[in-house]
């Protein structure tokens, strides 16, 4: 499973005035988790939401199982089965947790099985099940936030920096998460700026900087070579966690 599942070619992106994506060249294998690095404001997150379509492309291609995207509705590219876990978590603090759930599912019906490993990843979210959303931790958010991605079965999962500001038993919890979603065919592209996650989980490694992808690899690679990280993050992976 090495072909690609998603792939971006000459990538530039203008917002209003502001010229944030140079020419981006990125691919993410199929079957595999690709972590995308890169210090702040190095274009992560607006690729992202390029790919989703939430900003649009002034040249370059984005293809999906090798049909273009790029320039589509947000909701014509994930119907094709792509889940997006924004930084911002994308919650409806107004709804529960149940109706928030809803909402992620096709025709608001829930694959029982996928719902009993929401709770079996997240059980925290069984026992706020009526609750406001908006009424929930951060770390409960942004498990809510996954687990919309996650109650069906997706291509690729498009996530964000899920671990930001989350204790370190959650994020044990998300690492487990990510892998059984992987070891069942998921792809996943995910941004993160815990190295300690990105160790874990990362098959692939993309390394951006003032808009382009400056170095792609193995994460193994990357995580072994601490003058590498130096070199292209500014810091040893060791000394950010």
């Amino acid at each position: 499973m090495d072909e690609a599942l998603l792939s971006l070619s000459g990538v530039v992106t203008h917002i209003g005035a502001y010229h944030i994506l140079h020419g981006v060249d990125l691919t993410v294998r199929a079957g595999r988790v690709t972590m995308l690095l890169g210090r702040n404001g190095a274009g992560k997150t607006t690729t992202l939401r390029t790919i989703m379509g939430l900003w649009k492309p002034r040249h370059g291609a984005i293809r999906f199982d090798g049909a273009e995207i790029g320039g589509n509705e947000t909701p014509d590219i994930a119907r094709r089965g792509i889940a997006y876990v924004p930084e911002t978590m994308g919650i409806f603090s107004q709804l529960t947790v149940a109706e928030n759930m809803r909402l992620a599912a096709t025709g608001s019906r829930f694959d029982e099985a996928r719902l009993a490993d929401v709770f079996r990843f997240f059980p925290i979210l069984k026992t706020k099940w009526h609750d406001r959303a908006g009424l929930m931790s951060g770390g409960q958010k942004q498990m809510l936030a996954v687990a919309r991605a996650i109650v069906e079965e997706r291509r690729l999962m498009i996530i964000d920096e899920p671990t930001k500001g989350l204790a370190p038993s959650v994020i044990d919890q998300l690492i487990e998460c990510f892998r059984e979603q992987k070891a069942r065919g998921t792809t996943i592209l995910l941004v993160e700026q815990n190295f300690h996650m990105a160790r874990s989980v990362g098959d692939d490694v993309a390394v951006m900087d003032n808009g382009r992808v400056i170095h792609a690899g193995a994460m193994a690679e990357l995580a072994g070579d601490e003058a590498l990280q130096t070199r292209l993050l500014g810091l040893s992976l060791d000394s950010h966690q």
